[in-house]
């Protein structure tokens, strides 16, 4: 009975997933270490290369090293040789992905890079190989079979051979020490990023964006500030510009519900404010301020910022936090 596709899928899959262990119990431990130890000596940058599909796998491991701490450019052996090999020069190292190991254009440009004095790491299916005989480094990726149900598809192959790129990028991304905020400084429009990154000044509302009035102003002012400022609420200061409170139109509507008619015209600020809210600072981590924002039993929407030397700069919003994108 045929399979399903699920089960073929499945099968598929699995396939995979054992070509890498195998792979794991092949690779060797001093060529591991030397590849790594080069690696980290690169005072230059890590110059990808490969063909076909074995191009692609390379053109990923140079993104993922340049991600996390190690500048990387991925360069086809074609190009090279007409005209991109002066992007190589002895401070380099190359990392140089093939299954077969024979590649015509790559095995033309193995004696430039050599002559260039950049140490070629391999990542190879066959170690009998040209490019293996030739490499400083040699790092074994072959597979038994191709997942290819013709066992020619680079399937297998290149999943290994994925696999065992990622697997140098982290551990040079260890020996590096690569913080989250480092990884984040490469990362600034994802959200990792963005959460280690963005802070309280970057979002505020500051200056004449920031409405403001002193304790003593009426009620009827305080409507016109916060509706002037579009923010639902305003900042009250004292003479110096040093925070008395904060205004909501929350506020606002719950002093219109609860006070006489007769005692509004005589009401003012001062009468409606919270006085000595939760505050946050200008240089806080915007998602610190969100967490300051959520983590209370009531929660607050609007928060006065206030900068070391005590005087009130400006309003953070919810709403700003969450379009940025935390």
């Amino acid at each position: 009975m045929e399979k399903s596709h699920y089960e073929q899928v499945v099968e598929l899959l699995r396939m995979e997933a054992d070509a890498i262990a195998c792979a794991a119990g092949r690779i060797g431990r001093q060529e591991v270490e030397r590849a790594v130890e080069v690696l980290a000596a690169c005072r230059g940058k890590v110059v990808t290369v490969g063909v076909g599909k074995s191009g692609n796998i390379a053109q990923k491991i140079a993104a993922t090293l340049t991600s996390t701490g190690t500048v990387s450019v991925f360069l086809h052996p074609s190009d090279a040789l007409h005209g991109q090999l002066g992007v190589v020069s002895q401070e380099d190292v190359a990392l140089v992905f093939s299954n077969s190991g024979e590649t015509a254009e790559l095995v033309e440009l193995l004696p430039y890079l050599q002559h260039r004095g950049a140490p070629v790491i391999a990542v190879v299916g066959n170690t009998d190989s040209t490019l293996a005989r030739r490499a400083d480094v040699v790092l074994e990726a072959s597979v038994d079979q191709e997942a290819c149900p013709l066992n020619l598809a680079p399937t297998a192959s290149t999943t290994v051979a994925l696999a065992v790129g990622d697997a140098l990028a982290m551990a040079l991304m260890r020996v590096k020490r690569l913080t989250p905020e480092d990884f984040a400084l490469n990362h600034p429009g994802g959200r990792l990023g963005k959460r280690l990154t963005l802070r309280v000044s970057d979002l505020m509302h500051g200056g004449e964006a920031s409405p403001s009035v002193n304790a003593s102003a009426p009620l009827l002012e305080v409507v016109r500030a916060i509706g002037r400022g579009g923010l639902g609420a305003v900042n009250v200061l004292d003479g110096a510009g040093r925070l008395a409170g904060i205004i909501t139109d929350g506020d606002v509507r719950r002093t219109l519900q609860r006070a006489a008619f007769k005692d509004l015209e005589a009401m003012t600020a001062g009468d409606v404010m919270t006085p000595d809210p939760v505050v946050v600072a200008p240089d806080l981590l915007a998602h610190a301020a969100l967490q300051v924002m959520e983590n209370r039993p009531s929660q607050i929407s609007v928060l006065p910022v206030v900068n070391a030397e005590g005087l009130c700069v400006g309003l953070l919003r919810l709403h700003d936090i969450v379009r940025s994108g935390l």
